[in-house]
């Protein structure tokens, strides 16, 4: 049966899935990740599917044991460095042949949130590290709670075992995905490497035992070939190679709006308040590029009482986080764009044009609250209004020019 066959999607997953299709130009399997589809030998698939599952979830723990000690890298997925997703990403190609997300965002939208008193060895760990309260750290449980992960910050950075008792990672800590079937209630001392994931990775003292012997993964034959050290760029075994394909990756999706009072500071004698601006924003995460980048697409309607028109700019923004973001694109206006001034009544002309608005936002401050974050913003903005009025008049010019407004906004998750 063709793949795009057995999946199926509903709702708001229908439509996000549709866009990270339309981009990335790859599909990777569902949360829980069934056994059958990873590449387990005959006698694994013959043992009970409990110790399958245990075994499994030991693998993946094996896999991102082998690179402890590596440094963090950002955008990495090799030993020349990983950072927190690619870590995942490369722990599950190697001990299971699958695909998984491969950001952080991408990864807590797909795995099957669990509670607490269900996590198990092999589950994983997301933290909420940055602004405005989004998902931005993800670990492997490797149960005793401990957990392996690619750190960029602190005492000890790069691929290391972290304790969820730890104060920073407890502050930060937003809860567990289940990406394999749960096992039995796997949750192994972890004091360095675990004795447990030893004996998965060597097959026991003896190197016999209901294993069968070593585990061996992917990584590990091309390491032998390559004296110990894996190549980067490597084919894995599904063909593919350490980087997805497509020409976008993305993470997470957000929804955003906003509600601003515009000020006057620039028209003689004007009423502080000169009207009101607000947004309807959706956004998503690429990774496209070195930085994480925020892509978004705008509806921003604006009420200016004092030049008496409305505006409905339809923008496309962009920034590294919600903290800063340019905006550009076309704007219509509605109403005869005029100024009082002091020399009587100043009359414009434009509003409404393909490259209607550009500016500025900025949301320095921000407030973790249910279900997302709160901010205080500011925009500076240009709008397209020229005067048809004869002699100058600054003041007036760069009030009908420009906009600036300070509000409230609210982002979360999609």
């Amino acid at each position: 049966m063709p793949i795009m066959t057995q999946i199926m999607f509903s709702g708001k997953t229908a439509a996000l899935a549709a866009i990270g299709l339309l981009f990335s130009g790859r599909l990777f399997a569902a949360a829980p990740i069934l056994l059958q589809e990873t590449h387990v030998s005959a006698a694994e698939s013959a043992s009970a599917p409990e110790a399958r599952a245990a075994e499994t979830r030991l693998r993946v723990i094996a896999a991102a044991e082998k690179y402890r000690g590596v440094r963090y890298r950002y955008g990495g997925i090799d030993d020349q460095g990983f950072d927190c997703s690619g870590l995942v990403y490369r722990s599950f190609r190697d001990a299971l042949a699958v695909s998984v997300p491969r950001t952080t965002g991408g990864l807590y939208a797909w795995a099957e949130k669990i509670s607490d008193g269900e996590m198990e060895a092999g589950d994983l760990l997301f933290f909420r590290t940055t602004s405005p309260g989004t998902i931005s750290h993800v670990g492997i449980y490797a149960g005793n709670g401990r957990f392996i992960h690619a750190a960029s910050e602190g005492p000890q950075t790069g691929v290391i075992y972290s304790d969820l008792d730890e104060k920073y990672w407890n502050r930060t800590y937003a809860g567990a995905g289940r990406a394999l079937p749960p096992g039995t209630g796997l949750n192994p001392q972890a004091s360095g490497e675990t004795a447990v994931i030893r004996e998965v990775r060597h097959g026991g003292t003896d190197g016999a035992g209901e294993t069968g012997g070593a585990v061996r993964t992917d990584t590990d034959a091309r390491a032998d070939a390559a004296g110990g050290r894996v190549r980067p760029g490597t084919a894995l075994p599904d063909g593919g190679k350490d980087r997805d394909e497509g020409p976008f990756e993305f993470g997470t999706y957000r929804m955003g709006i906003g509600i601003a009072p515009s000020w006057n500071g620039f028209l003689k004698n004007g009423f502080p308040i000169r009207g009101a601006a607000g947004f309807i924003r959706v956004a998503a995460e690429t990774h496209t590029w070195k930085r994480p980048v925020l892509l978004g697409l705008e509806l921003r309607p604006e009420w200016d009482k004092t030049l008496g028109v409305f505006r409905l700019p339809v923008t496309l923004s962009l920034g590294f986080d919600e903290r800063l973001r340019i905006f550009f694109g076309p704007s219509f206006s509605f109403g005869d764009p005029a100024l009082r001034t002091e020399n009587g009544e100043r009359r414009y002309r434009g509003g409404t044009a393909w490259f209607g608005t550009a500016g500025l936002s900025a949301a320095p401050f921000s407030w973790n609250v249910k279900h997302g974050a709160l901010a205080l913003y500011g925009e500076f903005a240009w709008q397209s209004y020229f005067s048809d009025s004869a002699g100058k008049n600054w003041n007036a010019d760069i009030c009908a020019g420009l906009r600036f407004s300070t509000g409230l906004c609210f982002t979360w998750n999609l």
